[in-house]
């Protein structure tokens, strides 16, 4: 009885592995894989195909590979990847692939982008009818920028976010002086360490005479980055600015108080800086204020 009881066993553990043998066999690890993927890739889809978020889903080169090659992603209009650590042949696949031919808005931040990756998009034919770009908290520095400012590929750009990337006053002067970005309407250029070098390039950028949103918060901007900014002939289009948490004091606090250039100014965000209170006073009772919808100011 114990004898056959043990051969049953043994005959059922045979049968098992040669079960399990045989799954493998006619399903292959590979194939498993791009099931995964595409299982995720069509969950995150909207029903209209116009709309990919896959940000934070731990996303890289073999995901991005296979979605090449997925012909239902050529509706996709708006492509999240933020937060998946991208970078090297991850950018390199995403830029060269042929099926996202059809981007309006793709957002990269707060991936591991560095001068190098921010080239291979600037060269990519993906971004030829991009309106919305975003490459914030990544490591992009001044040649990165630089490599965006010159490319033919940006034409139809209207909003590029470039907060918390290292591009300093010399990538922002690039972007201030491009040529390649007639439809800039929006520049988010928050914790880039552009300082007042930067503040007075832009202040000086014919280029930027169609802006209408301006964002340089946490850049140490001073005085005179501040007084340049007030007194510039090209930004004469700008609705928003935000000069918040940078080291503006009376001096430049009146210099936009008094400015003639900000004539079109709805929304003003001022807080954290050093100007005293009887110049906040100044401000606050200025024609320019009275003209804005937003004003905020500590």
């Amino acid at each position: 009885m114990i004898f056959k009881l043990k051969s049953f066993r043994l005959k059922a553990e045979i049968l098992f592995q040669n079960l399990n043998k045989n799954y493998l066999e006619i399903i292959p690890l590979a194939e498993v894989d791009k099931s995964k993927i595409e299982h995720l890739v069509h969950s995150q889809l909207s029903p209209d195909g116009k709309l990919l978020d896959l940000d934070d889903k731990e996303i890289g080169p073999k995901e991005l590979k296979r979605m090449a090659e997925l012909e239902e992603l050529s509706q996709v209009e708006q492509l999240y990847l933020s937060h998946n650590f991208l970078a090297g042949e991850a950018i390199e696949i995403l830029a060269g692939s042929k099926v996202f031919s059809n981007l309006r808005s793709l957002y990269l931040n707060h991936n591991n982008l560095g001068d190098a990756e921010a080239e291979l998009i600037a060269q990519s034919p993906i971004i030829k009818n991009i309106k919305c770009l975003m490459f914030e908290a990544n490591n992009i520095g001044p040649k990165g920028a630089e490599s965006l400012a010159e490319s033919a590929n940006l034409q139809t750009l209207e909003i590029l976010f470039m907060d918390t990337n290292p591009i300093g006053s010399r990538g922002t002067e690039a972007l201030g002086k491009s040529t390649q970005l007639p439809n800039l309407r929006a520049l988010h250029l928050d914790s880039t360490g552009l300082g007042d070098e930067g503040a007075v390039c832009l202040a000086n950028s014919a280029e930027l005479a169609h802006l209408t949103k301006l964002y340089l918060c946490a850049n140490n901007i001073g005085d005179r980055g501040a007084i340049a900014l007030a007194n510039s002939p090209y930004l004469k289009n700008l609705t928003a600015l935000s000069l918040w948490r940078n080291e503006i004091r009376d001096p430049g606090g009146k210099a936009i108080a008094e400015s003639k250039t900000f004539a079109k100014l709805e929304r003003l965000y001022m807080s954290l800086n050093f100007i005293d209170r009887p110049v906040r006073k100044i401000i606050r009772k200025s024609e320019l204020a009275a003209r804005l919808t937003t004003l905020v100011m500590d």
